[in-house]
């Protein structure tokens, strides 16, 4: 039927030509639909098009949201993680105020002694403040940062605790106290020998009290010896950490052997007379390297009978 042709006659009225058209039903057809179809093509590819860009905006807007939350839950997880270590450096911080009296004593320590157990933490804090200090204008920056500035924070609480820990064992490490509660009646330094008058040095400090009265180590240490040794009689010997030993002499018995550990206050001995000695006393010695220190100035409260 498509296939039909039809010829269309136009006349001028005034000439009285005649003009003839023809036209086949297939190509109307295709007209008419190509007329009226195509706005409606445009119209449903239109819409398809933007069907299709709303989907792509609705998968990039999912895709963004769910990376805004692995943003968020991330960057909360680095703060937390800074804040809690701010928070243990600030503990380590309060764990490192000593007693007014000790730090005295640690601050009196020769300087050999106080070099070993030096220690800083500059150069990390540095570092810190330049990341503190660093601007960033996208989440892989902030990430950057925030891990930058958890790595830094990690090897400031590593040396922060170090220092710590090397001042805590410097104050243990520290004869601060009174080896015995008595009377001080003998001063480090030069003095007539009690014995011949002569001009002689003595070594430490003689405390005296009643013979039997406990002798305290006067810092955390090692028992190096408990023997009889010559002058000193009954001698129980310490040794300290960072170079430091004290010596305790005329003891009349002992209350340690040799390789135990003691902490400051633990009764290592007795008051006695034995070796060269005058009456009951003990005889109090402090080394720092192998060199011989005057203990008053380590000793943190006066000499008192109690």
């Amino acid at each position: 039927m498509l296939a039909r042709r039809y010829t269309v006659l136009i006349a001028d009225r005034s000439s009285g030509v005649v003009r003839r058209l023809t036209v086949s039903l297939r190509a109307v057809a295709l007209t008419t639909v190509s007329v009226f179809g195509l706005p409606l093509l445009i119209g449903f590819g239109a819409r398809w098009s933007s069907n299709a860009e709303r989907h792509q905006l609705a998968t990039t807007n999912r895709a963004l949201q769910i990376e805004n939350g692995n943003y968020r839950e991330t960057t909360g997880e680095l703060t937390t993680q800074i804040q809690s270590l701010e928070g243990v450096i600030d503990e380590l911080g309060a764990r490192s105020a000593l007693d007014p009296a000790q730090a005295r004593a640690m601050a009196k320590l020769p300087a050999v002694v106080k070099a070993k157990a030096a220690g800083g933490t500059a150069e990390t804090s540095a570092a810190i403040s330049n990341v503190i200090s660093t601007s960033f204008s996208s989440p892989e920056d902030t990430f950057g940062v925030l891990r930058t500035l958890l790595q830094g924070l990690e090897n400031r609480l590593r040396n922060v605790r170090k220092d710590v820990e090397r001042q805590e064992a410097l104050a243990a490490a520290t004869p601060s106290i009174w080896p015995a509660h008595g009377w001080l009646t003998g001063y480090f330094g030069g003095r007539a020998d009690p014995f011949s008058g002569e001009p002689a040095f003595h070594q430490g400090l003689d405390i005296s009290t009643e013979k039997g009265q406990p002798v305290y180590a006067t810092a955390d240490g090692q028992v190096v010896s408990a023997a009889y040794s010559g002058d000193y009689g009954n001698l129980v010997v310490l040794r300290h950490d960072f170079g430091l030993s004290t010596r305790y002499g005329h003891l009349s018995r002992f209350n340690v052997s040799p390789g135990a550990t003691v902490h400051r206050g633990d009764v290592i001995g007795f008051v006695g007379s034995t070796g060269r000695s005058t009456g009951a006393h003990v005889h109090y010695e402090i080394l720092a390297n192998g060199k011989l220190i005057n203990p008053l100035q380590l000793l943190t409260q006066p000499a008192q009978r109690q």
